[in-house]
């Protein structure tokens, strides 16, 4: 291996290690401060609306539990195929959803996922259309406004329709139908009695108070984002809102959706395609008091002339981020750029691709970690070409070594004159001195978009493998520090030094096939780079003990991978293997001598001075 290639699988080593050391280091202790602010919460949400039209959400004299939070309000329940949950008549509001499918746990008869939440209740979040108007308006009706339903529950093949009538000649009604997966939509109309006209805003919100827990890494997006008009997919932290100017930032454009997310759930709104509207987020509330953060579309004035009428369409999502469901929702719906809801990253082209073809074998084989070996094993099979080629350059590179040497020792004062006659050399032997690096290159972006399908996609989430691994999103269970589990405490719970006490049996696999891969290399001549990569692996073993197991046991099957198709290419090109050298003078023995330069003299030397 060259200079430059060592340089280069430096330079990358050290990129994965500041990139997974800014989230052992950050983003962890950041995860675990959200968990002791969301614990520590006991202000009720604040008063006072950022959209114009949106009803305001008031002041809760004290915290409820979400139970007696949903018994404020008469309901009409939700039942579907994956939704449960209930609409509130007071308000008219999508205030309780709960995903069927999806526990909190392992365990089939752990609680079941909680989306939206009431007003009052601990982590209050939720979904509401509508027709707005003036601030104190007669007649229109706002957050504490109670509609009546026509029937007792709304399911997939049941519609329901909400009515309000304000006593001043306008008549509002809300017809709601839901699918069998997550997709709401809801036709906000009034009737106008009256004899003189009046005119309404549409307005479509996702609210939420309190900043959530969140995952902290800087491969995973949560918070608010959402596509309007031409602009591209916005991404914003609840940070990030809170900075903007006025606490609010607004885009307009035809056609686009926002909302709110989490790492596999997410709350949105989407007004009608055809028509242009105001989209963007917004962040609000009392100093000291938890913010509420608003993701909001609206429409332009629609005229309700006296004896007339006026109706918007509006869809509302509510549930799991699973690609085939929010990929059909986008073409059948034809909701702009709603893919973009799933944050497959920069490489968006190499990203859904490889999650596609890691699904379809999911589908053939029935377990998502061994889909994602396969996909690895036909990654590897891809690149087996440049693969080979760049072991071949190294081979060749091996071999004129000594004419190298012997090329420094002839001109040790002459940099110049040594370039010329290594680039003679290479042009003789036919050797492109970056040819080992091109495979490098391509690779990357490869390797983070695997890593990003595994990190963010929800059919990764509680998916078991084999043994003692459950669940591929989180990391491995067992732990060398109590000895794999038999004596009684985690050592992960400790204070200061827990979280670096994570360490299961497959991160010590994956630092001992990380060594064995560093040492396939002849040892570096430069003393920095050797500290580097001997203590390489036992850094990225410690790091990635508190990662998901799905990362883990890839990151050890591509290390396999590579070593083997490293040994087989070097051995087929008569390359000597460093390993069993490299292992014998780290256990203290004597390597094998290293190739001797030629005892012939060159050609024409120098002559000496």
């Amino acid at each position: 291996m060259n200079q430059d290639q060592k340089n280069l699988y430096l330079a990358f080593a050290l990129s994965i290690l500041v990139f997974v050391g800014w989230n052992y280091f950050y983003g962890a202790p950041q995860m675990e401060k959200a968990r002791q602010t969301e614990a520590a919460k006991v202000n009720p949400p604040p008063p006072s609306p950022s959209v114009p039209g949106t009803p305001v959400t008031p002041a809760v004299s004290t915290l409820l539990s979400r139970a007696d939070a949903l018994a404020q309000s008469p309901r009409v329940a939700i039942d579907t195929p994956r939704l449960k949950g209930s609409v509130a008549l007071k308000g008219g509001r999508i205030d309780d959803i709960s995903l069927k499918a999806y526990h909190e746990t392992t365990d089939p008869q752990s609680p079941v996922i909680e989306l939206f939440s009431p007003a009052g209740s601990p982590k209050p979040y939720f979904a509401q259309t509508g027709l707005g108007g003036a601030a104190g308006a007669p007649g229109i009706p706002d957050e504490n406004s109670l509609w009546s339903a026509d029937a007792e529950k709304l399911t997939a093949a049941r519609p329901l329709t909400l009515s309000f009538d304000g006593g001043q000649g306008l008549v509002f009604k809300r017809e709601i139908s839901v699918d069998d997966e997550y997709m709401f939509t809801v036709k906000d109309s009034v009737e106008n009695k009256s004899e003189t006209a009046a005119s309404l805003t549409p307005y479509a919100i996702v609210q939420r108070t309190g900043k959530p827990v969140v995952a902290g890494y800087a491969v995973l997006h949560e918070g608010l984002l959402g596509v309007v008009g031409d602009s591209r997919i916005q991404e914003m932290t609840y940070e990030g809102v809170e900075k903007e100017v006025g606490g609010r930032k607004t885009l307009e454009g035809i056609a686009g959706w926002v909302g709110i997310t989490d790492k596999y759930w997410a709350g949105a709104v989407i007004p009608d395609q055809a028509a242009p509207f105001k989209g963007g987020f917004s962040a609000y509330g009392a100093v000291g008091a938890p913010k509420t953060y608003q993701a909001f579309a609206l429409r332009e004035p629609l005229a309700a002339p006296a004896g007339g009428g006026a109706s918007v369409t509006t869809r509302i999502f509510a549930g799991a981020k699973v690609s085939q469901t929010i990929d059909r929702y986008g073409a059948t719906l034809g909701i702009k750029n709603f893919d973009l809801m799933i944050d497959w990253g920069w490489f968006y082209f190499i990203t859904k691709p490889l999650f596609k073809l890691i699904d379809l074998i999911y589908k053939a084989v029935g377990n998502f970690g061994l889909a994602i070996l396969l996909v690895t094993v036909l990654v590897k099979a891809a690149f087996y070409p440049l693969a080979n080629r760049s072991y071949m350059s190294m081979a060749k590179m091996k071999a004129v070594q000594p004419q190298l040497a012997a090329l420094k020792e002839r001109y040790p004062d002459d940099k110049q004159k040594q370039q010329q006659e290594q680039m003679a050399l290479f042009k003789k032997e036919k050797i492109n001195p970056v040819a080992g690096c091109l495979p490098m290159l391509l690779q990357v972006p490869v390797f983070f978009a695997l890593y990003k399908v595994i990190f963010v996609t929800i059919e990764m989430r509680h998916a078991p493998f084999y043994g003692w691994i459950k669940d591929l999103s989180a990391p491995d269970p067992t732990n060398i520090f109590n000895l794999f589990g038999l004596l009684p405490f985690d050592p992960t719970h400790l204070p200061v030094f827990g979280q670096f006490l994570g360490l299961g049996v497959w991160p010590i696999i994956m630092g001992i096939s990380m060594f064995v891969q560093m040492k396939m290399n002849p040892e570096p001549t430069d003393p920095t780079q050797k500290i580097m990569f001997a203590w390489m692996p036992l850094i990225f073993t410690f790091m990635l003990g508190s990662f998901p197991a799905g990362l883990v046991i890839y990151w050890t099957w591509n290390n396999i991978l590579s070593v083997t198709q490293q040994g087989l290419i070097m051995k087929r090109a008569g390359v000597k293997i460093e390993l069993w050298d490299n292992l014998k003078s780290l256990l203290g023995g004597k390597p094998a001598a290293i190739e001797a330069a030629p005892k012939t003299p060159p050609k024409n030397p120098a002559p000496k001075t």
